[in-house]
């Protein structure tokens, strides 16, 4: 039987309140397109974090990623992004 692949993203509202908490003026606006494009890089930040932990864990001969292993990896992955 195949493994069923859930498909994961941000809701738009989240990411718009998310963004918008973080405006200095009350006029700033925030675009249906931006808070789409956000959760789109979000999206793919996170995944790409997961994919980066899981080899760390195998080049240490681990069967389980652990936050040391995302640790080890953020600095260059926030470097890429």
């Amino acid at each position: 039987m195949a493994a069923k692949v859930e498909e994961v993203c941000f809701k738009k509202e989240t990411v718009s309140k998310l963004l918008s908490s973080f405006f200095k003026e009350d006029k700033t606006k925030l675009s249906g397109d931006a808070s789409l494009l956000m959760a789109e890089m979000l999206k793919v930040f996170v995944q790409e974090a997961a994919v980066r932990s899981q080899k760390q864990a195998e080049s240490e001969d681990c069967n389980q990623v652990e936050i040391e292993h995302f640790e080890k990896v953020l600095p260059q992955l926030l470097l890429d992004f």
